[in-house]
């Protein structure tokens, strides 16, 4: 998949004026044979930068993986060169950067898994693919929903007691929401 060259096209979500594009929305997917998955075509117009496609694949947080933006993997390594002599940090650079796969998809939009990651987040064969704001994260499909229906049934408010925290960062110390508003979210 490597050596195929992509055409050069526009990305017709930020073509349109929408510069803040952000990834948003989930699917579920299988793995085929090959160990390669098909990446929805709305979160690839969202990988394209230049009129190029191509983007990187990494570890993520909780047992995920995370596809990037090439220049936004760019801006990370930029940031963590100016760290990486210190002693807490080291080993964290060696399983991140080891584990970075700059690719593509074929023009079927399917991406393939390296091994080496499908086996540190533990996929088999189905997945879940989520946009979050500037990745997109690749679940296997049973964690994705174990932790979901943990999430929304949770009995301890935690939902709520997130979504509020959340929309709190927004402004500052200033919640978003109303108190009516907070109380919807405690009934999840």
């Amino acid at each position: 998949m490597g050596d195929k060259v992509w055409k050069k096209v526009e990305n017709p979500t930020l073509a349109n004026g929408m510069s803040n594009f952000y990834f948003n929305g989930s699917t579920h997917s299988k793995l085929d044979d090959k160990n390669r998955f098909v990446l929805p075509q709305q979160m690839r117009y969202g990988l394209i930068e230049k009129g190029e496609l191509h983007f990187t694949l990494a570890l993520g947080i909780g047992g995920s993986l995370a596809i990037y933006r090439r220049s936004d993997i760019d801006k990370i390594a930029a940031q963590f060169q100016a760290k990486q002599h210190v002693a807490q940090y080291r080993k964290f650079f060696t399983l991140f950067f080891s584990t970075l796969h700059h690719t593509s998809c074929d023009k079927l939009g399917r991406v393939l898994l390296p091994p080496v990651l499908k086996e540190a987040t533990g996929i088999r064969q189905e997945i879940v693919i989520a946009g979050v704001l500037n990745r997109v994260e690749i679940w296997p499909k049973e964690r994705y929903e174990k932790d979901m229906k943990i999430f929304l049934e949770g009995e301890d408010d935690s939902l709520a007691k997130m979504t509020e925290e959340a929309f709190t960062l927004l402004d500052g110390n200033e919640a978003l929401f109303t108190a009516e508003d907070q109380e919807v979210y405690r009934e999840f």
